[in-house]
């Protein structure tokens, strides 16, 4: 699994990062549309498994309009506009299931949820590198979660004694996560110059993805759990599906996009 792991790294950072440094708009923002669809199909079958259907074909049209309407800078209404789009569809499509059925709603709820979780939260990596030095911030990005996550795998299965979430995800550790916010900071602080951070700002940053990564991973691990899952999919050898590589990313892209915003860094 290890060697699965490391060999899926070798390959697939450096075509990433070459995508991210020097890619076009377009090219990005087809990997961030494949991604997301990827991550949402993913968890529509996680939960087609336990009974729950949504409506995929819908849900995924609705989760590509959403992806690309972050990319629609000279129209910003594009945005709010796709995603009044999916929760009217979405919630209209509703009427032609069973009401009186258990599970009538659970399907409406996942085909937003789909949406909302896979592709309004990471259609945000296309407005993060839209950003002035955005490239260097996606890479920054990237390589913090990344560092951090590391740091838990490892530290964790070496060192962890504490469970962290027992009941949601047996194999997190407080050492990994410990460890995963102080390799975020180490990480922070190492490409402070990349971006051009301060370095108590570094800090509160590595900090803050650190912590924020966490409640990704886990909120991953629950919805996993509901569906009675152990991956979202087997689609990257070593790492589980698409869903399971970005759970991090899917919460710390928007965290960093708007402390950002909000720090008038940019």
């Amino acid at each position: 699994m290890l060697a699965q792991r490391v060999l899926s790294a070798l390959v697939g950072i450096p075509v990433l990062v070459l995508v991210l440094a020097w890619g076009p708009a377009w090219l990005y923002t087809l990997l961030v549309l494949g991604f997301a669809l990827g991550a949402q199909r993913e968890l529509y079958e996680m939960f087609r498994a336990v009974g729950v259907e949504a409506d995929r074909g819908v849900g995924l049209a609705l989760g590509a309009l959403v992806v690309l309407a972050f990319a629609a800078e000279d129209h910003p209404v594009m945005l709010p506009l796709a995603l009044s789009l999916a929760v009217i569809v979405a919630v209209a499509l509703g009427v032609r299931r069973d009401a009186g059925s258990e599970r009538a709603w659970a399907g409406v709820t996942l085909t937003l949820l789909g949406v909302c979780y896979c592709a309004w939260l990471l259609g945000h990596a296309i407005w993060l590198r839209a950003l002035p030095g955005g490239r260097a911030w996606t890479l920054f990005a990237l390589g913090v979660t990344w560092c951090g996550e590391s740091a838990a795998y490892f530290i964790g299965r070496r060192f962890g004694r504490r469970r962290l979430a027992p009941r949601i995800s047996p194999g997190k550790t407080v050492e990994g996560g410990v460890a995963q916010v102080i390799a975020s900071i180490a990480a922070a602080l190492l490409g402070a110059s990349f971006v051009g951070l301060a370095l108590p700002e570094a800090v509160t940053v590595g900090i803050l993805l650190g912590v924020v990564g966490q409640f990704g991973d886990l909120s991953e691990s629950f919805l996993k759990r509901s569906a009675g899952a152990k991956d979202a999919g087997q689609v990257i050898p070593g790492h589980g599906g698409v869903l399971d590589r970005l759970d991090s990313l899917l919460f710390n892209v928007p965290a960093l996009y708007y402390w950002l915003y909000f720090a008038g860094a940019h």
